[in-house]
């Protein structure tokens, strides 16, 4: 490893000590690493405006930066072992390229604030995401909402056989679902859009740092202003992403659960595409639906990501190097909760009804609800008519059909009034 910055003349680094100290940082790193280097680079151009660089000193950074990153894209510069981190990987490579020059870049800084401000545009990077993929999943969901809004199904209320429903009313609660994950998710990216760059360790420096220059130099909505409220702000930032990544993944564990229910042999509802299976190991007889299992499996990663962070959140005011294992739990959060939504769309617009299983499923007694309401407009009271519909039930669907019962449906949102207008509207106004 590298020397130190603060390491003390005499004193012995314990080479178990620090790695407990370090922890995963260097591997955790390297996914926040360019942004770490797009930050420096702002910083050593507001470093320029107050006179700590020349501008030439200023160009030789700038293009070792842009090498950096260019060679971590490309595997000739791998952050490993011979670094505490990867902020003190990009100032020994500076130091190494351009000597003196390269040793200013942590001026005004701290290793909390080189952090900070590279896990917030991560961050930001990942709301955007979660907010792109929340509207193409309502986009989808729509669609086949639109297309398939006549075709009846089951439905369902305590997993018991309740009433008829409609293919459209599913696909319609997913479809609001996520329009209101995509608005959660751009939210979230506002109140996080703020540049904690220059705040150093959460009470400034002694140097009139150029704040709003870094804060438009990296696309941030607004400058951070309280050093202290910076500090105060990460995990709070990070728990909040998280509750909007969450709010997707909590609606990708439900549709997950209806589609292992609709495409087990007993209900038979629905068909996957043969990629989204997988072979059984010992049992030839039969497929898998492994990936909507290990899609339900996804939101108590990000829950159990949420929980770490809200636990270390039991702190006084100031920095505390507690507030290093937030990296982890963003990193693994974000990680397997956006890799599960990016597999939605597809598997959504590719599945298959099953219609001549639907309709068998649908028996008299999913009538019953129709025979009550009708009798309470004719003027019965709703108890009477409830309890009449009740002795009935297994001759409820004398008559009737389910495309009858979808149509009388008339209450707004409901299978003979969708509201798709209204859903399309909204779905179109999130940009």
């Amino acid at each position: 490893m590298s020397d130190l910055l603060w390491q003390k003349p005499g004193i012995a680094v314990d080479a178990q000590i620090q790695a407990f100290l370090a922890g995963d940082d260097v591997i955790l790193d390297r996914e926040f690493f360019l942004h770490d280097i797009a930050a420096s680079a702002a910083h050593a151009e507001g470093l320029q405006h107050v006179g700590i660089l020349t501008s030439d000193e200023l160009a030789g950074l700038k293009r070792e930066l842009n090498l950096l990153a260019d060679d971590f894209r490309s595997g000739g510069f791998v952050l490993d072992g011979r670094f505490e981190d990867g902020h003190s990987a990009i100032e020994s490579r500076l130091t190494e390229r351009l000597g003196e020059a390269g040793k200013k870049i942590h001026t005004g800084r701290s290793r909390n604030d080189q952090i900070l401000v590279a896990t917030r545009l991560w961050l930001k990077e990942k709301l955007e995401r979660v907010a792109a993929l929340s509207r193409t999943v309502a986009k989808v969901a729509l669609d086949r909402a639109e297309a398939e809004q006549s075709l009846p199904i089951p439905g369902y209320t305590h997993l018991q056989r309740a009433v008829v429903s409609s293919a459209g009313m599913w696909w319609a609660g997913w479809a609001e679902a996520f329009i209101d994950n995509s608005i959660r998710a751009t939210d979230t990216l506002k109140l996080v859009d703020c540049n904690p760059l220059g705040t150093a360790a959460g009470y400034g420096v002694n140097l009139p740092l150029d704040r709003e220059h870094t804060t438009a130099a990296l696309g941030f909505a607004r400058m951070q202003v309280s050093p202290i409220y910076a500090q105060l702000s990460r995990g709070k930032f990070e728990l909040a992403a998280l509750e909007a990544l969450g709010s997707a993944t909590l609606d990708l564990r439900r549709i997950a659960w209806d589609l292992s229910l609709f495409t087990s042999a007993e209900f038979g509802f629905i068909a996957l595409p043969a990629q989204y299976t997988t072979g059984s190991s010992i049992m030839p007889n039969k497929r898998n639906p492994d990936v909507i299992e290990l899609m339900r499996a996804t939101h108590a990663s990000v829950a159990a990501a949420r929980t770490e962070i809200e636990q270390l959140l039991s702190l006084p005011s100031g920095y505390h190097r507690d507030l290093q294992a937030s990296k982890g739990a963003i990193f693994h959060g974000f990680g397997r909760g956006l890799a599960a939504l990016e597999l939605l769309p597809a598997l959504l617009a590719n599945l298959e009804w099953r219609q001549d299983r639907l309709r068998a499923a649908i028996d008299s007694g999913m009538y019953a609800t129709d025979v009550a309401v009708e009798a309470a407009l004719a003027g019965i009271p709703f108890r009477d008519a409830y309890r009449a519909a009740a002795a009935a039930a297994d001759s409820a669907g004398q008559g009737r059909t389910p495309e009858g019962s979808l149509a009388a449906r008339t209450s707004p949102g409901a299978a003979a009034d969708l509201r798709l207008d209204l859903l399309r509207t909204r779905w179109e106004g999130l940009g």
